[in-house]
């Protein structure tokens, strides 16, 4: 089919499969919407910082300060998407980036106190609703699934002091990193500092408040790893040996 051409050529992905049958009226449907991303894309990209490839821009999007926006090749915004990369770093977003309707990229809360930023990596797909708190910092790695609805936190507010009111007390920032190859279940949410280690599963729902190591499985409010992700050859030593090793 022609458009699984394209979109392999786009995406430098020569193992695309459009996996759906669709009819011509669907097809015709998704290439004018596509091709009206694309003009409003061609405008706004004149105001990013950088910019490669094609750039996909859906209704009512907002990106404020755009000079330190910086994106790869083949991003798409969906509508509704709210971006404000005001920061110390900007917020950058590799190539094969897509967000959902309806997300919100913050870099700085308060404007007296600047925020960190933002990084995205490669082929990262981010889901309806998603709202990312980048004043503390975050980093999101290569081929990572985010659902609906996920909020991830890198600031937090002192309230040690009961003697002044809490929104007059400092804050405290700790950046949030989601390594490589994560998926992150709809509704979760991840507060400042966490670590969450590559190849880890979050389940849908869960409220991670501590690191978690490579290829956990975290479950739970507040999360806790359930269990771990195996490769072949680890099942094959775990039924021979059983799963408390040699």
């Amino acid at each position: 089919m022609l458009i699984e051409k394209v979109i392999r050529k786009l995406k430098g992905n020569p193992d695309y499969k459009w996996q759906s049958e669709y009819s011509n009226r669907d097809l015709a449907l998704i290439v004018w919407v596509r091709f009206g991303q694309l003009m409003r894309g061609a405008y706004k990209r004149l105001f990013f910082k950088a910019s490669k490839g094609l750039v996909f821009v859906g209704r009512n999007v907002s990106i404020r300060h755009a000079y330190l926006f910086k994106t790869g090749s083949n991003l798409i915004l969906d509508d509704n998407v709210h971006i404000n990369a005001l920061s110390n770093n900007g917020i950058t977003l590799g190539n094969n980036v897509s967000l959902a309707r309806g997300c919100n990229l913050i870099g700085t809360g308060v404007i007296a106190n600047k925020g960190v930023g933002i990084t995205i990596g490669n082929n990262t797909g981010i889901n309806a609703g998603v709202y990312l708190a980048g004043q503390g910092g975050i980093e999101i790695g290569d081929n990572v699934l985010i659902g609906p609805g996920v909020r991830v936190f890198s600031e937090n507010h002192l309230f040690s002091d009961i003697d002044i009111i809490i929104k007059n007390q400092d804050v405290c920032r700790s950046t949030v990193v989601i390594g490589n190859n994560c998926w992150i279940g709809g509704g979760a949410t991840i507060l400042a500092g966490v670590n969450i280690g590559e190849g880890s599963v979050i389940a849908a729902g869960c409220v991670v408040t501590k690191s978690v190591a490579p290829n956990s499985v975290v479950a739970g409010i507040p999360g806790r790893v359930i269990k771990k992700r195996e490769t072949a050859y680890d099942k094959v030593i775990n039924l021979k040996y059983g799963t408390t090793g040699l």
